[in-house]
């Protein structure tokens, strides 16, 4: 085997004039990686994303299974292929809430070199759109136009519940830069990536299909993140978004 000529012109459209020093000391490895993330992944006919969504289910998946070299890496590719400043800070903002700062510290030093480095002045244009005074009503608001009715009162069932309601939802999905589709696409990328949530992951693909998100596009999302995450955690997510395919054509 070699290297396809897609693959190759794959990579350095993602990270131009750089040559892997693993093709030194890794050959057989990085054959068989490049051909099967770089060709076999992204060209499968049935299992294509456009190459956006793609970079940013990669660097959400990145952050939830915690591959910060990988990432670092990857960022560049992404803003390569389409993905902006402000999307790639969105991901890691909202990274918080379903991660924590602890496993997010990191990744958020990295973009900020990544973004220096590429000359982009730092900080960013502002993109919250809520106050101390109506995070938890607008956080309300994004919970019913993604769940439903029926988290109208989500947030007076306790303190955690007010805070997902006023952090979570009112903090970061009512900021500008991604849209409800695109959060919850990342939210279910954060999720599968992590492991061991799959209850929020099965709540999270019906919150997807019921956006628009249906659920061949979420298969798509995990077979273009399979190379980053590993097959246990895929086969899980492709698990528990046929448990929220069956819930969802059930209503």
């Amino acid at each position: 085997m070699a290297i396809t000529e897609f693959a190759k012109q794959y990579r350095e459209r993602m990270s131009p004039g750089c040559v892997s020093k693993f093709l030194e000391t890794d050959p057989e490895f990085i054959e068989r990686f490049d051909n099967f993330a770089f060709d076999e992944v992204v060209n499968r006919p049935d299992q294509g994303l456009d190459d956006k969504t793609r970079f940013m289910a990669i660097l959400a998946a990145l952050l939830g299974c915690q591959g910060i070299d990988a990432f670092g890496c990857m960022l560049p590719a992404a803003l390569n292929f389409g993905v902006t400043p402000v999307e790639a800070k969105e991901i890691v903002y909202q990274a918080v809430a379903y991660l924590g700062i602890g496993r997010v510290y990191p990744f958020l030093k990295a973009a900020n070199e990544v973004l220096t480095a590429r000359g982009v002045r730092l900080p960013l244009e502002g993109q919250a759109t809520t106050t101390a005074a109506t995070r938890r009503e607008n956080g309300t608001q994004a919970q019913v136009d993604i769940f439903g009715e029926s988290m109208r009162d989500f947030w007076q069932r306790g303190h955690i519940n007010l805070w997902l309601t006023d952090n979570c939802f009112g903090d970061y999905y009512t900021r500008t830069g991604l849209d409800y589709a695109q959060r919850e696409m990342i939210t279910f990328c954060f999720l599968a990536a992590q492991g061991g949530c799959e209850s929020q992951l099965t709540s999270h693909a019906a919150a997807n299909m019921r956006i628009g998100n249906d659920r061949a596009f979420l298969i798509r999302v995990i077979s273009q993140c399979l190379p980053y995450i590993g097959y246990p955690r895929s086969l899980n997510a492709l698990r528990c978004v046929n448990a929220a395919a069956k819930q969802f054509e059930a209503k």
